[in-house]
């Protein structure tokens, strides 16, 4: 039985990997800041860990709460977001939720989680990001903390590659996907979503080893 770590999972596409997971037959842990959330995670059969991604002192526990454990697939699928653009000058606090619930919550938990995902052959570490945060062929500012939010992210995630040569790390975008933030134009569902990157972390190999991927796998030209 695989075991899989969701951090972030009280809604959306966290959730989302949760229900399938464990559907799968998977033994999941899955971390959430509320109680509330907590709640969602119990009733899907999931372990569930009290952990706020903003908070640094609350991201330092993950160690402690995960000790002994070996990862098969761990999943850091907290984000957050704001939509002002470069005609705005972005408030700090704007700019710190978004940092560091989008990037420095994400390199708390790589020395934690790795050396757990590098234990177990094949052991794969994702990021969801965005293709907003891709610099090659950026079309507006729209969202612009956001977009270097994820920039970030994904130079977080080739940088720790080379210290956890075991695991394989990439980063890695669910798509336009119909949740609170990408709203219901989107073209993706959730499910579809999730499925789609389940099949990806799959067919993983050595050569992604850092990478940037779309949903399906297929590597982003460019970063």
């Amino acid at each position: 039985m695989a075991t899989v770590l969701v951090i972030g999972a009280s809604r959306g596409i966290g959730l989302e990997f949760v229900r399938q997971y464990r559907e799968a037959g998977a033994r999941v842990i899955a971390t959430a800041r509320d109680d509330e959330g907590l709640a969602r995670l119990k009733a899907l059969g999931a372990t569930p860990l009290r952990i706020d991604v903003a908070n640094p002192a609350s991201v330092s526990g993950l160690a402690w709460q995960l000790d002994g454990e070996k990862i098969d697939i761990a999943l850091y699928v907290a984000g957050a977001w704001a939509t002002a653009d470069a005609r705005t000058p972005p408030t700090r606090e704007d700019f710190d939720r978004l940092m560091h619930t989008n990037v420095l919550g994400a390199m708390q938990a790589i020395p934690q989680v790795a050396p757990l995902v590098e234990a177990q052959p094949r052991g794969r570490f994702a990021f969801i990001t965005s293709e907003m945060g891709r610099i090659a062929g950026v079309d507006s500012s729209y969202a612009w903390i956001y977009r270097a939010s994820k920039a970030a992210l994904n130079m977080a995630v080739a940088s720790a590659q080379h210290d956890h040569p075991q695991a394989i790390l990439v980063a890695l975008s669910p798509g336009w996907v119909q949740t609170d933030m990408g709203g219901a134009a989107a073209p993706l569902t959730v499910d579809q979503s999730v499925a789609g990157m389940r099949a990806a972390f799959e067919s993983l190999g050595p050569q992604h080893k850092g990478a940037f991927l779309d949903y399906d796998g297929r590597p982003f030209e460019g970063w």
